[in-house]
């Protein structure tokens, strides 16, 4: 059996992806050199972007992997170094550009991600697992999605989504966390153990200034901003700082919840955002005689549609009715979200329903330059 070309070694390495920045080794110049002996064993040299990589195992087991998939392969060794700090630079080069100045990539005119900033009223309403489960779904179909944890004192998306991994620091660029294709940032990761941030309004500020501006998301097809509940600093921070995000407004049946949820919603008005929709949560609980308990009434969420229709002036519309599901609140806590874990139930149709909404939503070209003349 003839050995495989040092093309065909590298072109097994291309299958390798990042685990957190998803893309090959080979475009991101990890790999220093690969080769095979007269006997079949391959030898590969991989280049982590730090010495303390969280995630070395993970990248020397796909390689391994990989590589052993070539005929004629019968062993592999393969050896992690460390960038220097020129290759680090080049690497951060090719990600943001040469010469780019610190500022939001979600801002710049060519962006075509999708914001949304999921916000409620009140805390308690289920806004956290919403967010969690409607990213899911979305990177499930393919699409390449971010979120931010922007609640700082109550921040729950590093639980739900059962990420226990620290972000990865390439000098001032942070690399986030990966779970079930979604990249995460929360402050949540940064926190010793159960710790509580005790921090005022300039401080949360700059928090999430950071989130937007260190961070490394590359280009996502949506971004989800989970909100702490009210209409605080944060909001008044996500208006400022990402001025075309759409505002998600989660809610529960009561009307009273509706009521304060309506002020989360209508912040658009003073901030010139606009709202994309209302999400029902809590609607009621399925019984196994197929009837529906209504523990919290019926009908928030299609009032609060409807007077933040006409409080914005234009349609605003009720996404879903996320009915009580023990396996949502299952899944929450094992830090697995229902859209995956359990996608026949009814909280997860529901949840799946409006994620088929906002995939259909597509990433806009109007207004921008696409950089093409006449030949």
């Amino acid at each position: 059996m003839p050995l495989p070309s040092n093309d065909q070694l590298f072109a097994a390495l291309s299958t390798v992806l990042d685990p957190e920045l998803r893309r090959p080794i080979t475009d991101l110049g990890m790999v220093a050199d690969v080769r095979m002996t007269d006997t079949g064993r391959v030898a590969a040299l991989v280049r982590l972007t730090v010495a303390g990589c969280p995630l070395r195992e993970t990248i020397t087991a796909d390689a391994t992997r990989a590589l052993s998939a070539l005929p004629g392969v019968t062993g592999v060794d393969v050896e992690l170094t460390v960038m220097s700090p020129e290759q680090r630079q080049a690497l951060k080069d090719q990600l943001k550009g040469t010469g780019t100045q610190r500022g939001i990539p979600f801002n710049e005119p060519g962006s075509l991600t999708r914001v949304y900033a999921v916000a409620s009223g009140k805390g308690g309403v289920g806004k956290s697992s919403v967010t969690v489960n409607l990213a899911t779904a979305l990177a499930a179909r393919g699409q390449r999605v971010g979120i931010v944890d922007a609640d700082i004192y109550g921040f729950s998306v590093p639980g739900l989504m059962g990420i226990t991994q620290q972000p990865t620091r390439v000098d001032e660029m942070i690399l986030p966390p990966v779970a079930y294709g979604v990249k995460v940032i929360s402050i949540g990761m940064f926190v010793a153990g159960n710790q509580p941030v005790a921090w005022r309004g300039p401080m949360l500020h700059r928090a999430l200034e950071q989130f937007l501006t260190d961070v490394y998301f590359g280009d996502l097809d949506a971004l989800f901003l989970d909100l702490p509940p009210g209409t605080g600093d944060v909001a008044i921070s996500v208006a400022q700082l990402l001025p075309k995000a759409e505002i998600l407004v989660v809610t529960t049946p009561q009307d009273a919840a509706a009521d304060v949820a309506e002020r989360a919603g209508a912040i658009a008005l003073q901030t010139g955002q606009t709202v994309a929709g209302v999400v029902e949560n809590m609607s009621g609980m399925v019984l196994p005689d197929g009837s529906t308990l209504e523990l919290f009434g019926s009908g928030g969420g299609a009032k609060l549609a409807a007077r933040l229709s006409q409080t914005v002036q234009r349609d605003v519309p009720l996404m879903g009715r996320i009915p009580l599901d023990i396996a949502l609140r299952e899944g929450g806590d094992r830090g697995s979200p229902i859209v995956l874990s359990a996608p026949s139930s009814p909280g997860a149709v529901a949840l799946q329903s409006v994620a088929d909404q906002l995939a259909t939503r597509p990433r806009g070209l109007s207004g921008l330059r696409l950089g093409v003349s006449p030949a």
